[in-house]
């Protein structure tokens, strides 16, 4: 499985990243894989080579490389409970930073990025994310309708908000297909309702899940949120997304 280190020109400098993609010699549907609050680490890395297998070019940005390069600060191994207070402190003034212009200037070069790699085909692409990450999916989405052909995310974070500009409220412009895999402390009856709205209003085809049993950062190996069985479920739920929207040589 090959993988590599890259530099993304922005607008804002250069954001690196890892992608992984099949050993085929031929060119895949380009996947944008958004991180989770945590960034860019090797619980990442290994789920962006398992996507790959299938048949996908995946790329992972660094969120946060206007303040280095991943990972901009030291992560333990595992993120427990008792470091996790720490690590939301160090990361939450990289998380306020990135705004909403800087979020859809990064997509923008992300998807032209894409477009430029000989491994990644001429067709429309997928984009996920976890945690905070599900609403830089769903923004890429909305912004970039005729390139983004499905959109996925899990355990999302600040999907739903009062601001207006909340992910939320841009997703009448979407075309692209839908899946959002909630664990059961995400959002709640009142916020699925208003995006479940939002959804049908934009006329496309969508499931919104709450995975079971399951607590924010349930995909995430490196966490006390992880969840096997709540993990295979977002295969389960990814893979025939992707597959069905995404055209492979």
């Amino acid at each position: 499985m090959p993988t590599t280190t890259l530099q993304i020109p922005t607008e804002d400098g250069r954001a690196d990243a890892f992608a992984a993609f099949p050993d085929h010699g031929e060119r895949h549907p380009g996947v944008l894989l958004y991180s989770d609050a945590f960034g860019v680490r090797p619980v990442l890395k290994e789920m962006a080579r398992e996507l790959a297998e299938h048949g996908y070019y995946v790329l992972v940005p660094n969120l946060y490389y206007r303040h280095g390069p991943a990972p901009v600060i030291d992560l333990p191994e595992h993120i427990g409970e008792e470091a996790r207070p720490a690590v939301i402190g160090q990361l939450m003034p990289l998380i306020e930073a990135h705004t909403t212009d800087h979020a859809l200037r990064d997509a923008d070069a992300y998807l032209r990025f894409l477009t430029t790699r000989p491994e990644v085909g001429p067709g429309p692409v997928g984009v996920i994310g976890y945690c905070m990450g599900a609403a830089l999916a769903m923004r890429t989405a909305t912004a970039h309708p005729g390139q983004v052909a499905a959109v996925a995310g899990f355990h999302p974070g600040f999907l739903v908000t009062d601001a207006p500009d909340s992910p939320h409220r841009g997703v009448p412009e979407l075309t692209a297909q839908v899946h959002l895999g909630l664990a059961e402390n995400d959002l709640t009856p009142e916020a699925i309702s208003e995006l479940n709205q939002a959804l049908d209003t934009a006329g496309v085809g969508y499931t919104t899940e709450v995975y079971p049993g399951t607590i924010h950062g349930f995909t995430m190996a490196d966490t006390d949120a992880f969840d096997p069985s709540a993990l295979q479920r977002h295969w389960d739920r990814l893979l025939p997304l992707l597959d069905r929207t995404l055209a492979k040589s």
